[in-house]
This record gives structure tokens, C-alpha cells and sequence, in this order.
């Protein structure tokens, strides 16, 4: 049975920690689920970490339900939460609920994911009246990458520290289930996880949030482009899927793969057959071009 939004909440009023992680493909997915992660994130970072881009913002909400689909098809426990990518619910509450509900019905993730603080609540009270479960999102908002002028730590300042709780409190009062706090100074993230009744995953924001989120391919070494300070990489999958790889490429420039063993017999009589109708054929042809030539 899949973990509800009602599950999730609950694991912060009885103290547990929540782990999330991004999944985007089957083996993602799949891995993910078999290590007995309870929530996965179907997020914009694929845009990074799957298609090469440098931000989230190329990505669409087509790409979206085509990997959310993938994910939601081939899992059977977590709780899949999906983005909403760029400019999909800025617009108008009327274009965030039609984003949502084609996530939902064609992608099949049971919440959505969506940045912004006080602006775009109005947006998350619309779509939670309308029973879609939405998880916010403030601190660095990746999608807001180019007017913060880079992937900078948010909240340092009396000012702007202020507005993230005004943030906070503005998501959670509008019916949000959970918010993630993105590049937060520690002492902020541990302000608004203790003010508010909801679950706040960190990611970049220290040990006091309720759960934490971070990038499959994060933690597994897959992405060298970037390794953000807030990741741990707890394997160095990518040099040993580099390594396999070289090795598999000298076997077969040196001759050593594949032998017969990975290859399959056929019956010595119907081999037999086959070269005697090969040379029958061979002949009859021969014998063709030679009354032609004459």
C-alpha cells in the first residue's frame, strides 16, 4: 500500500524523520523503493542531472509526466510527489490547476510541487480546495535561478530572513502539506520547522527540518558537473560505471568479448542442411550465369 500525504504528515508528529529522495526513471524508481524510501520526488532536476541543461528551466510539464509516469508505473509504496515546472502555475490559479491535474491524471503522482512563498498562495489555497495535495517550496527557488543571479543561500539577512517565515507561514496556512526548505541558513531552518505544524524537508538546510531531500544522482556520484556542499555522496557509482565501461570497450577491441559462451549453438543437422542448401543454391546460381554468358 503507498504512503498518503496523511502517512507523511504523520511521521513528524510522532518524531520520525522523513526521508525523500528524486527518482526519475524504472532503476531510480525501483532502487529507491527497495532501500525503503518512503517518498519520491519526481523533480525538475531532471532537466540537470537526465537532460544535460545547466537549470530546470528547459524542462516541461510534458517531460514531467513522462517521467513521473515511468516512476508511478513501476513503484508500489512511496508517496510520489511530481514538480510543476517553470511558468506552469505562475499565470493564474486556473493554469496551476490545469498543470496539476495533467501531472496527476497522465503522470500519476499523488501531489505536486511548486515554488513560491506569499505570491503563490493564493495559488496552493486554490488547488488544495480543489483536492490536489501540494507540497511548497521557499529558500532557493531554482526556477527563479536567473533573478537571485545564481543558486546563492537565501535568508542571511534580517530582511530577507523575515520574508522566508512571512513565506513559511503563508504556504502552510494556505493547505500546503509540507515545505522544503532550499539553502537556508541552519538557525532559519530550525526557526520555521519549529513554528510550523507541517513537515519541512531540508535540502541544504541543515539537520533540524523534519525530512530531507537530495538528488539521486547526488548521492551516488553520478553527476559531475556540480556537487552542491549539501550533498553527501555515499558511492562513487559513476567511476565504477566509467571503469565497467572501459573495460567492456578493451575486451572487445582485444578480441576477449563475446566468446561462443555468450553466444547460442544451433543443431549440427539443421547446420548441415543449411550449408549443403546454401551450396545447392551457390551452384544452381553459377550455373545460371553461365548459359547467360553464352
Amino acid at each position: 500500500m503507498r504512503m498518503t500525504v496523511r502517512d507523511f504528515q504523520a511521521l513528524k508528529a510522532e518524531g520520525q524523520r522523513i526521508v525523500m529522495v528524486t527518482a526519475y526513471d524504472l532503476m531510480s524508481a525501483r532502487l529507491a523503493e527497495k532501500a525503503g524510501v518512503p517518498a519520491l520526488l519526481v523533480g525538475d532536476t531532471v532537466g540537470m542531472v537526465v537532460q544535460g541543461h545547466k537549470t530546470p528551466i528547459p524542462v516541461t510539464l510534458d517531460h514531467m509526466i513522462y517521467h513521473a509516469a515511468i516512476v508511478t508505473r513501476n513503484t508500489e509504496k512511496p508517496l510520489i510527489i511530481g514538480d510543476l515546472p517553470f511558468m506552469t502555475y505562475n499565470i493564474s490559479p486556473e493554469q496551476a490547476l490545469a498543470s496539476a491535474a495533467c501531472l496527476m491524471q497522465e503522470g500519476g503522482v499523488m501531489a505536486v510541487k511548486l515554488e513560491g512563498g506569499q505570491t503563490i498562495a493564493p495559488t496552493i489555497r486554490r488547488l488544495v480546495e480543489a483536492g490536489i495535495p501540494v507540497m511548497g517550496h521557499i529558500g532557493l527557488q531554482p526556477q527563479s535561478v536567473h533573478q537571485v543571479s545564481g543558486m546563492r543561500v537565501q535568508g542571511r539577512d534580517l530582511e530577507s530572513a523575515v520574508r522566508l517565515v512571512r513565506d513559511a507561514d503563508a504556504v502552510a496556512a494556505a493547505g500546503a502539506f509540507a515545505i522544503v526548505l532550499e539553502t537556508v541558513p541552519v538557525p532559519l531552518a530550525q526557526m520555521i520547522t519549529e513554528r510550523l505544524s507541517i513537515p519541512t524537508i531540508g535540502i541544504g538546510a541543515g539537520p533540524y527540518c523534519d525530512g530531507q531531500v537530495q538528488v539521486f544522482h547526488d548521492l551516488l556520484g553520478l553527476y559531475e558537473a556540480f556537487v552542491p556542499r549539501h550533498t553527501r555522496q555515499y558511492a562513487q557509482v559513476g567511476a565504477i560505471i566509467q571503469e565497467a565501461l572501459a573495460a567492456y570497450a578493451r575486451d572487445v577491441r582485444a578480441g576477449a568479448f563475446p566468446t561462443e559462451a555468450h553466444g547460442f549453438t544451433m543443431r549440427e543437422d539443421v547446420l548441415l542442411a543449411l550449408r549443403e542448401q546454401i551450396a545447392g543454391a551457390a551452384a544452381d546460381t553459377s550455373e545460371v550465369e553461365g548459359h547467360a554468358r553464352d
